[in-house]
């Protein structure tokens, strides 16, 4: 029977995630040993013996994944994933394929069971990453590869001897296992699609037939079909029984959002690293700072988009403690106005055509906008697009505090623009982002 993507269905399984808005990536495994980041295989073209001391090494003491999941709910994060599998075939989970796990380390303790249970006690969606590449297996392409360890090695990688559809065999039943034995799944995190390896090379059609008959309310992303670039079949408005429920820009905010090929929104992620490396860099000092991190999330939202934020545990399972300041100080201003996030989207098809402001961003959820101010204006700040007689009422989210319409004189020239007045201080209640609620009145 030929494929029929099913609107109704897509929709009322999407809804939790186009609420949410805001969760983190964790990315954890062998390579945060090495702490060179999670390509450390490939970029260093590492031959197995020299990968492998790493896995009879492991031993991370200090992970607990109760500590992650109160640092994510403190962030104001919704929803988190976790790498249950990356491109080195190394298995934060107790799978029965292959010894190569968590459960046969020094460690040897089930990773995904401990953070799912973790998570789910805080009141967070659940998601799982897993790689379709595996530099482990056997049967997986290596000489030639774009990008596997051993792509010049035309001996130790010789492909002569690996039979690809044994590998299928292997990962399609080890997705088979992350969908049957850890109960309820809110989201899978495919990674990823390239060269020839995409779509049906996968085996896609009867991959997701079995994921969506063994858990068919989980969101999944477009990685079966694409990379970080590329949109997939469900924005070419031609779905493939593979298409993801969401778009994967990585490490980039699109600039005006995406959009299918007949104009309608789709729904997107931005995935996003706190320094420029997923998994742990001992190095890598290069963080953004939680201002600009804040910005970005919500200019994802008024995008129609979310963000997706990576925090990288190190060889301990300790998330640094770069990262854990970043979550505390988005926490701090998520707490107090979270509600311009969570349920917000794009101002456009609100009952007033209102306009972002100069510095600042702009989001809405029904008849409330909220109006983000980056920067202070030189005395009442104009809420354009907003007419006076529409306004409901204004107020500080970050404590509820009434902020009425400007009568000053200084704006006389502009009688058709509604000001608001936050008084005589220069300075921003928030110097990060100032957010005023402007409701608007029922027609």
């Amino acid at each position: 029977m030929a494929f029929r993507f099913d609107r109704a269905r897509y929709d009322e399984r999407m809804r939790w995630w186009l609420h949410d808005r805001f969760g983190m990536f964790i990315h954890f495994g062998l390579y945060s040993i090495p702490a060179r980041g999670e390509w450390v295989r490939s970029t260093e073209e590492m031959p197995e013996e020299d990968y492998l001391p790493y896995f009879r090494e492991f031993d991370p003491s200090a992970l607990d994944a109760r500590d992650w999941a109160r640092r994510a709910r403190e962030a104001g994060m919704r929803y988190a994933v976790l790498t249950a599998k990356h491109h080195d075939g190394f298995c934060l989970f107790d799978t029965a394929t292959t010894d190569f796990k968590s459960t046969n380390t020094p460690f040897g303790r089930d990773i995904v069971a401990e953070f799912l249970d973790a998570f789910r006690a805080e009141g967070l969606r659940v998601g799982l990453y897993y790689s379709l590449i595996d530099w482990h297996h056997p049967d997986f392409p290596q000489y030639g590869d774009r990008q596997a360890p051993l792509r010049n090695d035309p001996v130790a990688g010789c492909n002569d001897n690996r039979v690809f559809d044994r590998y299928l065999d292997y990962m399609h039943e080890q997705v088979r296992e992350i969908c049957t034995n850890y109960g309820k799944l809110d989201l899978l995190w495919f990674d990823f699609s390239y060269d020839d390896l995409r779509g049906e090379a996968w085996r896609g059609t009867e991959l997701m037939e079995m994921v969506r008959e063994l858990q068919p309310d989980v969101v999944t992303n477009n990685r079966i079909e694409v990379s970080g670039e590329g949109y997939g079949s469900l924005a070419a408005c031609d779905p493939k029984p593979y298409h993801g429920d969401f778009v994967t820009p990585e490490k980039i905010v699109p600039p005006q959002g995406i959009r299918d090929v007949e104009g309608r929104p789709v729904a997107w992620e931005s995935c996003v690293t706190m320094n420029d490396n997923w998994g742990y860099c001992a190095t890598d000092k290069n963080y953004k700072p939680a201002p600009l991190l804040l910005h970005k999330l919500v200019e994802c939202v008024s995008k129609g988009g979310n963000m997706i934020l990576n925090v990288g545990p190190d060889a301990t399972g300790r998330i640094p403690d770069e990262s854990c300041r970043i979550l505390a100080e988005m926490g701090a201003w998520m707490g107090r106005n979270g509600a311009s996030v969570y349920g917000c989207g794009p101002a456009a098809g609100g009952p007033v055509d209102a306009e972002a402001p100069e510095v600042g961003r702009l989001t809405r959820n029904g008849r409330t906008y909220y109006f983000h101010l980056y920067e202070n204006a030189l005395g009442p700040v104009p809420l354009l697009g907003v007419p006076k007689d529409r306004i409901e009422k204004i107020r500080l989210l970050r404590d509820g505090t009434e902020v009425p319409l400007s009568t000053s004189w200084t704006h006389s020239d502009y009688p058709d623009i509604a000001f608001a007045d936050l008084g005589p201080s220069a300075t921003l209640p928030d110097p990060v982002d100032t957010v005023l609620a402007v409701t608007i009145k029922e027609a």
